[in-house]
């Protein structure tokens, strides 16, 4: 374990832990010492095995079912973490989905479904958790969000504006909370090599990467470092940032 930045007695959520970058976050900070809690929506499956990846290693980790973009179920998620491993330090808020489309053609359904799953699951995880994190006055809250929320993206407003959501939520939620030592920051990851991308074809897929700097895809992993780091003691001092792991991408 690297003690640099080891989370050891720490306790963490990871909401959409189940795949991708989420799945690669909660395996990193488990590794750097963290109790994990493991949120899934449906993916139950994929969820046990991250669990039972940590566990494997002497990890702490478990599971548990909510769909976070319902208030009460968001409550009853770190309601878990608190009485299963006693504390709660980290929450990450990664989980989301995507309806991408032009907005001539994306349904009112569309809109609402991204909103809630991407931003309102934000804001409800993050109540639940600054009123634990304020009482022991101490806390990381960590939102990804995405280069899409910086730059904007062709047939993805609904995606854009929740993930340019998170951004300004954050900023102001860490204008909130600062003097409690609970601080709040964002990833904004690039094009990552996760199962979204397999919707692309290869042309499609090509014509992206033409845009990234440093011309490949990012890995799951390299935004599970940078989470490790913005969650860590050793970046208490960072608060209301937002760091593109993106290869440059969203270089302004």
């Amino acid at each position: 374990m690297n003690d640099l930045l080891s989370l050891n007695n720490r306790v963490a959520v990871v909401t959409g832990g189940s795949r991708g970058i989420g799945r690669s976050i909660a395996l990193e900070l488990a590794g750097r010492g963290a109790a994990v809690v493991v949120n899934y929506n449906k993916s139950s499956g994929a969820a046990e095995e991250v669990v039972k990846m940590i566990q494997s290693t002497g990890g702490k980790a478990a599971v548990f079912q909510a769909d976070v973009s319902d208030f009460s179920a968001a409550q009853g998620l770190i309601k878990f973490a608190v009485e299963t491993f006693g504390d709660l330090h980290i929450l990450v808020n990664n989980a989301g989905i995507t309806r991408d489309t032009l907005i001539m053609m994306m349904s009112e359904a569309d809109w609402d479904a991204v909103l809630d799953a991407n931003l309102k699951s934000t804001f409800n995880c993050s109540k639940a958790a600054v009123k634990h994190m304020i009482r022991k006055r101490y806390g990381r809250i960590l939102n990804i969000s995405s280069v899409s929320g910086q730059m904007g993206n062709p047939g993805q407003t609904n995606y854009s504006a929740s993930k340019a959501g998170q951004i300004g939520f954050s900023k102001a939620l860490a204008r909130e909370i600062a003097s409690r030592n609970v601080t709040v920051n964002v990833i904004a990851p690039g094009f990552i090599d996760t199962e979204i991308l397999s919707t692309m074809t290869p042309e499609m897929l090509e014509s992206v990467i033409k845009m990234v700097p440093l011309g490949r895809k990012g890995k799951p992993e390299e935004i599970a470092f940078a989470a490790a780091f913005l969650v860590s003691d050793q970046a208490a001092y960072i608060t209301g940032q937002v760091l593109g792991v993106d290869g440059g991408m969203g270089m302004m």
